[in-house]
């Protein structure tokens, strides 16, 4: 990773996605730097506060005219962060972009290559920590309690039960002081941020379970395609488990191990992307559509889908149907 992460990765990866830098509005805190998404690509700002090599914070506060295809090589870095609100999918691997889940990547491996649903609203707040921070700062403080942090953080990616790194993701996002105060209270939430994920792996690991069989990935693999062709109608776990050759409670387990989600919430992911297809492409009410990818109730559809992507249906079509100004 180059020392300075701000004129050696952001400024031209962004104007490059047709970004600017400009002034901070007041929404953001002056500490930080803003870019300016241009006209005609889209609306709004991204806004980044930048420790030379060691972290830096970012809010994303925009959305494209058009669907955005991202395909960047990420650097060596450890990123957590959480969407407010989102409508897209990463590609490698595949899987849904959902808000208010916890996610994290572990820059450094393979390119991170993901499609960005247009004019829908993306908010998000993360923290990004360097290898000069993660492997030599820490290192030499705590040489003999130092572990594989990439790994601890990647454990806890699409975490939807993290209520104490949300708290922490707020407090950052709401933060408005300047000069030295902003300095340690970024670098403290910073620290915070790894206390809360050490002490996750900790207990994880008091937990450990030997890796998944071959046989019972393929027999998860098997409930997956099911799912694929079946989401809108209610399925009993007893036929998953059945289709996986397991029992049920193994199936909750390792299906979890295996997705990273729950077998309900893989399902409702499944559906709210076919709802937001519907949405786009048709005229459907939202009765319709709730029926469509099995909801019996347009209310409970729409509170579902609110958790999913952050804003109501009637909305989304909304935004996703209006012409581009």
């Amino acid at each position: 990773m180059s020392s300075n992460i701000l004129t050696d990765y952001y400024d031209p990866l962004l104007q490059k996605n047709g970004f600017r830098p400009v002034a901070c509005p007041d929404r953001f805190n002056l500490s930080g730097k803003c870019w300016q998404i241009a006209p005609t690509v889209g609306n709004g700002y991204y806004w980044l506060y930048a420790r030379q090599d060691l972290f830096d914070i970012k809010i994303h506060d925009f959305c494209f005219n058009e669907d955005f295809c991202l395909d960047l090589k990420i650097p060596e870095c450890i990123s957590i962060q959480r969407y407010d609100s989102i409508s897209g999918e990463e590609l490698s691997p595949y899987r849904r972009l959902s808000a208010g889940d916890i996610q994290t990547i572990v820059g450094g491996k393979q390119r991170y290559r993901a499609l960005i649903h247009k004019r829908i609203p993306i908010h998000s707040i993360g923290i990004e920590i360097l290898p000069a921070y993660y492997e030599d700062f820490l290192k030499k403080q705590y040489p003999d309690d130092y572990f594989n942090l990439p790994a601890a953080f990647q454990s806890i990616d699409q975490a939807a039960d993290f209520p104490a790194m949300s708290k922490l993701l707020f407090e950052i996002e709401n933060y408005r002081g300047e000069g030295i105060a902003a300095s340690l209270f970024y670098e403290a939430k910073v620290t915070e941020a790894i206390a809360l994920v050490v002490d996750n792996q900790k207990k994880q690991a008091a937990k450990a379970v030997h890796p998944l069989s071959k046989e019972d990935i393929e027999g998860l693999e098997n409930v997956v395609n099911y799912i694929g062709d079946h989401y809108a109608f209610d399925i009993p776990l007893e036929r998953l488990a059945n289709i996986a050759c397991m029992s049920v409670s193994k199936l909750k387990t390792c299906f979890k191990r295996h997705t990273g989600c729950t077998v309900t919430k893989y399902i409702q992911g499944r559906r709210m992307s076919q709802a937001e297809h519907l949405l786009i492409h048709t005229d459907f009410t939202m009765g319709q559509i709730a029926q469509m990818i099995g909801y019996t109730t347009s209310s409970r559809f729409a509170e579902l889908f609110k958790r999913s992507t952050g804003i109501l249906p009637i909305e989304y079509r909304k935004i996703a149907k209006k012409t581009a100004e």
